[in-house]
């Protein structure tokens, strides 16, 4: 009995950047910065499959080991991103001014 042989092939990484500039996981809408967020923060591709069920769990594994293997292209990627959410935060807070928000929430409930 003869066992058949593998057939090794490289698979890319199942990332994909969308038109935002998001690298995404998975075919998923799941953003590549929030896998490598979990991972690092000490979850494991198992518990970070369970909290993002959309995603498979081999590509969980698979986008762990891009990062591992491409880290300094990934933490500037990841260090833009967090630049432009924050810009984007800023942005927001400057047209709706979160000072007073709550007791003008209250006063409409009461009204």
């Amino acid at each position: 009995m003869t066992a058949e042989p593998l057939h090794l092939a490289a698979q890319p990484p199942p990332l994909v950047e969308d038109s935002d500039g998001a690298i995404r996981v998975g075919g998923s809408r799941v953003p590549l910065e929030r896998v490598i967020f979990e991972w690092k923060a000490g979850a494991s591709a198992e518990a970070i499959a369970e909290s993002f069920p959309v995603l498979d769990l081999a590509d969980i594994y698979a986008a762990i080991a891009y990062y591992l293997r491409h880290r300094e292209e990934i933490e500037a990627y990841i260090a833009r991103r967090d630049k432009e959410a924050d810009q984007v935060r800023e942005e927001l807070e400057k047209r709706f001014p979160q000072h007073g928000l709550r007791e003008r929430l209250l006063a409409r409930l009461n009204r």
